[in-house]
């Protein structure tokens, strides 16, 4: 009987939530200038993707609990000589519906910069199985990329952090 007295207590706070307003456009070019270069002139010979998973919503207690999650996702530029190019950050719902997408235009980011997307606790429009399709490219061979989602989060006293790595879903040159 307590048990499910504190499960309630618990979950009208979420019950009465307002829906989650969609989060205003990141502008990655204004918040991250002194992370980017200039779009390399030649062709880009190399391309790449990542699918990252994600969670803004995660069940507990049996499935009766919904613990909502910030989520950054971080995209690094592991190599120390050459400029990546991001053309793709894109953010999908459980669902796999696109609920918003980061780029206007492909960016170059410097070696070793890195730029980041956050999407707050109260966004939870990707539900419980989000995740992130990142496409880059680069003119020659390259360092792949390091691409990363950290979700923090809590309920009462009780707080949880954990990363979830990118997944490479595609390489290719061009010869």
């Amino acid at each position: 009987m307590r048990t499910a007295l504190f499960a309630a207590m618990l979950l009208c706070p979420l019950a009465s939530a307002a829906p989650a307003v969609a989060q205003s456009k990141v502008n990655i070019e204004q918040n991250f200038a002194d992370s980017l270069a200039a779009l390399p002139k030649e062709e880009l010979a190399v391309s790449g993707g990542f699918y990252v998973p994600a969670y803004s919503s995660v069940a507990m207690s049996q499935g009766k609990l919904r613990v909502d999650f910030s989520v950054t996702l971080s995209v690094h530029n592991a190599s120390e000589n050459q400029p990546l190019v991001l053309k793709r950050i894109a953010y999908f719902d459980t669902a796999g519906k696109q609920v918003e997408t980061y780029l206007k235009a492909p960016v170059a980011l410097k070696p070793l910069a890195t730029v980041s997307i956050f999407i707050p606790t109260d966004d939870v429009r990707g539900g419980t199985g989000a995740n992130f399709i990142v496409d880059w490219a680069a003119t020659g061979e390259i360092t792949e990329p390091v691409v990363e989602a950290l979700m923090v989060g809590g309920i009462a006293n009780a707080h949880y952090a954990f990363i979830s790595q990118g997944r490479p879903t595609r390489t290719a040159t061009r010869k």
